[in-house]
């Protein structure tokens, strides 16, 4: 999708190594590959990486990557057309994700060390090193809302046609947040309705508020249908602006 700056704010305008550029599909849940040149730029670390498929640039939040070291990148998302500002070059393909295992170490053959994997998505909020913060859910069960306005996530997911480009009021808990990407917060909610099977009990909403992960909240947004970020990146469902109370 072209312009995506215009559509999602300013991609990475948080950061000083931001650019632009086309989101593609994410095609594989990780990346390995062997680091063969390494460039800090801002709060970004940008990796040159051999891997199986051949030669990619890949980004990611910054790390002591060592050159000759063996890297994973969880949640891969490729990125087309992708201009850094910081660095004055435009990669004609990059890879944005999260660190996962690195052998950083003096030794490049030694058994790589876990660093923790983060929470595994297909949605924007793992793309391009945004911070991810997932609660353990357990079990949800929150009253709904009050007013007219007022839906389960499981009826936001039912009525979603219905709903379209109406404003909703959700209490439900925050299940996983990632800051600061493309200048906005991709905040998960759930509320006990619905079902994990077909994913109804999840609803993603976009926002300038930051709420922490575990709290129970009232959101307040419009609620967008088929929403496509382009090449692969679309959703049925989500609640756009929205703004969170306690």
């Amino acid at each position: 999708m072209r312009n995506l700056l215009v559509i999602l704010a300013a991609a990475f305008a948080i950061h000083a190594s931001c650019g632009a550029g086309d989101v593609a599909a994410q095609a594989l849940p990780t990346l390995t590959g062997q680091v063969l040149e390494v460039i800090d730029v801002g709060s970004y670390t940008y990796l040159r990486l051999k891997t199986a498929e051949g030669e990619t640039w890949a980004a990611v939040n910054k790390s002591p990557v060592k050159v000759g070291s063996e890297v994973t990148i969880y949640d891969p998302a490729t990125m087309a057309n992708f201009e850094s500002a910081a660095l004055q070059r435009t990669f004609p393909t990059i890879i944005f994700g999260t660190l996962g295992v690195e052998a950083a170490t003096e030794d490049a053959s030694a058994p790589p060390a876990a660093q923790g994997a983060p929470h595994a998505g297909t949605d924007l909020g793992q793309m391009h090193g945004g911070i991810a913060r997932t609660a353990d859910v357990g079990v949800v069960q929150v009253a709904k809302a009050d007013g007219p306005d007022a839906r389960t996530i499981a009826e936001v997911n039912a009525d979603r046609l219905a709903l379209k480009d109406k404003p909703v009021t959700i209490r439900a808990k925050v299940v996983k947040v990632n800051a600061g990407v493309m200048g906005k917060n991709w905040v998960h909610l759930r509320d006990g309705s619905g079902s994990g099977a077909d994913g109804s009990n999840d609803l993603l909403a976009t926002s300038q508020d930051e709420p922490a992960v575990g709290d129970i909240v009232v959101a307040k947004g419009v609620v967008k249908t088929d929403v496509d970020f382009g090449a692969g990146y679309a959703y049925k469902v989500l609640v756009e602006d929205a703004s969170f109370q306690k």
